[in-house]
């Protein structure tokens, strides 16, 4: 292995270590149950791969299993706008097939691939020459796929590139289920508390709001335990998944009570 592919790694290294300590702090310091948190989130991940591998534009996308299509969870680059209003059907693009295969893939000259999913590239008036894209997992599942596009300086995408960007995917799956706990967190506390969302939604209302504190204090320590593993993470999402469905039940008995006799 040459000199300059193990700095490459290296620093590489070093960039998604950054990011994982980064994504913690936002995660705990963030605004409990904020939907601009979770999509920051993820912007960060897209934007520091790019960032790290060299690209210059960049999308992360989540499957919707029932439409059984992908969306544009977050894009990056000149046309990003206008790429998100698209939705890319399973096995369609280059995107689609990784999704649908969970296997990565680095194309050459995409322009000419019959892969490429053309039709969004010429609606939007952006044609990538070379294009990085991995699966994105949830234990054993597919969830999404993580993309990137024309890396500078006109050079393909290499297997280093592949292996760090598939490292950034799984972060990217963290996040995603870290944030939805920590949102699942502050409705099960708003629930329990009678708490309106607004009032957790206020950044200064974490300071001076008593079921804020607890509510941010909960997500901490949803967070430690979340650290230490896939089995404590699983137990614990488990944990609060019992809760939630046995208040939603107590909700629709005590609805069903109160309602009038017809």
């Amino acid at each position: 292995m040459s000199g300059d592919t193990e700095q490459t790694i290296a620093r590489q290294a070093q960039e998604i270590e950054r990011l994982r300590d980064a994504l913690s702090l936002a995660a705990t310091a963030g605004i409990i149950g904020s939907p601009v948190t979770h999509t920051r989130l993820l912007e960060m991940i897209v934007e520091t791969g790019a960032h790290v591998i060299g690209a210059q534009a960049g999308a992360l996308f989540l499957l919707d299993e029932v439409e059984n299509d992908l969306t544009f969870e977050v894009a990056i680059g000149s046309q990003a706008a206008e790429v998100k209003r698209f939705r890319v059907p399973l096995g369609h693009g280059i995107a689609g097939i990784v999704a649908a295969s969970g296997q990565a893939m680095a194309i050459a000259d995409a322009g000419e691939d019959p892969r490429l999913a053309s039709d969004i590239a010429d609606s939007v008036g952006y044609v990538p020459q070379t294009v990085l894209c991995v699966p994105l997992f949830y234990g054993d599942r597919v969830i999404g796929a993580l993309e990137l596009l024309d890396k500078q300086g006109g050079e393909r995408f290499t297997a280093a590139d592949m292996e760090a960007l598939g490292l950034f995917a799984h972060q990217a799956a963290v996040a995603l289920q870290l944030s939805r706990t920590y949102q699942n967190v502050a409705r099960l506390l708003r629930e329990s508390t009678g708490t309106a969302d607004e009032q957790l939604d206020e950044p200064d209302g974490v300071d001076g709001d008593e079921a804020s504190r607890e509510a941010l204090e909960l997500a901490n320590l949803v967070h430690e335990i979340a650290r230490q593993g896939d089995t404590e993470r699983a137990a614990c999402r488990s944990i609060l998944l019992g809760f939630a469905e046995y208040l939603r039940a107590r909700s629709a008995g005590a609805d069903q009570l109160t309602s009038p006799v017809r």
